[in-house]
């Protein structure tokens, strides 16, 4: 006589609790990792304050914002400001500065943490190495301003170091004012730039090269590889994730100059190269008190700063690198 070997039927469970094997819920993993989510709530905090609170204000750059009247009351006037800033006289020669400033950093400063990442990667005396990484660490936590009066004594037309050494080696003559000549301003700042931030920018690619497992190196030496295809087909690949993120990253800062340094740097003889858009939102928000009118400048550089973000993003994935997001 035949037996039913069948299981007996279980009791399907209700459809709407049904749920997947191995599916994390939001309150189990918020009671697993509350150590790691409650670290991150001072950053979500800060975040919210200082960052997405005050983006209520953009609201006045559609405005003619009167502080007496507040954000209520205030008349709205559209795209008013932002037709006077496309259609006025300064535009152009503020697109142009900051654009140029923007172009030589990206060909000067950009590459040189990579570069002195490179070579201090290349140091097999320990001692050395960390010796020279913490000298060019220590400009990182200096102030513009010492930056601008080391700058200042350097330069200086009546006793500057650099300027009294570079009359001497042209020949005499009249000495040149590098601090007031416009021609001086901008290899002044990328000077400033590369002094003060190339140093702290190697600790990212120094990091991305500690990650580079030794043993490549070993295959490369055994298939015959010197040091210059070493670099080249071992070292460089390694780090090119990370230069396509910083790329990225800088690339949504193009319009974004250091107000401090180049506030510090500018006088009434440099002014027609000197002025940015954060200069020149400080001169009229600030002292003019064209609030509205600096509101939309500073608008225009946050939504431009986004475009290039996301479409630097998306020609890195074009060609072949996986991108930031």
């Amino acid at each position: 006589m035949a037996t039913d070997l069948a299981p007996p039927a279980t009791k399907a469970a209700p459809k709407g609790k049904r749920r997947r094997p191995g599916r994390v819920t939001v309150r189990s993993a918020l009671q697993r990792y509350r150590w790691l989510y409650l670290m991150i709530l001072p950053g979500l905090i800060y975040f919210a304050v200082f960052k997405y609170a005050p983006m209520y204000g953009l609201t006045i750059a559609f405005q003619d914002f009167v502080p007496f009247l507040g954000y209520a009351d205030s008349p709205w006037v559209g795209l008013k400001h932002f037709e006077d800033l496309f259609t006025g006289p300064d535009f152009s020669r503020l697109l142009f500065n900051t654009l140029f400033l923007a172009l030589l950093t990206a060909i000067f400063v950009f590459p040189a943490p990579i570069i002195i990442a490179l070579l201090l990667n290349e140091l097999r005396i320990n001692v050395y190495k960390r010796y020279v990484q913490s000298l060019i660490y220590i400009p990182h936590f200096l102030s513009w301003t010492i930056v601008f009066s080391l700058t200042y004594i350097l330069f200086s037309v009546d006793f500057g170091v650099i300027a009294s050494w570079i009359h001497t080696l042209t020949g005499g003559g009249a000495k040149a004012d590098y601090m007031a000549q416009s021609e001086w301003f901008r290899p002044l700042v990328i000077m400033q730039l590369l002094w003060k931030t190339s140093g702290w920018g190697t600790i990212i690619y120094l990091a991305a090269l500690a990650g580079v497992d030794s043993q490549l190196y070993e295959a490369a030496r055994m298939d015959g590889a010197g040091r210059l295809r070493q670099f080249w087909h071992v070292t460089l690949p390694a780090i090119r994730p990370t230069i396509v993120v910083m790329a990225i990253l800088t690339s949504g800062n193009l319009l974004d100059q250091s107000f401090e340094q180049i506030w510090l740097l500018t006088n009434s003889l440099n002014r027609s190269v000197a002025d940015v858009f954060d200069t020149f939102v400080y001169y009229v928000g600030v002292t003019q008190g064209g609030y509205s009118y600096a509101t939309a400048v500073g608008l225009f550089k946050g939504v431009a700063g986004v475009v290039l973000i996301f479409g630097s993003n998306w020609l890195a994935k074009r060609m072949g690198q996986r991108g930031l997001f």
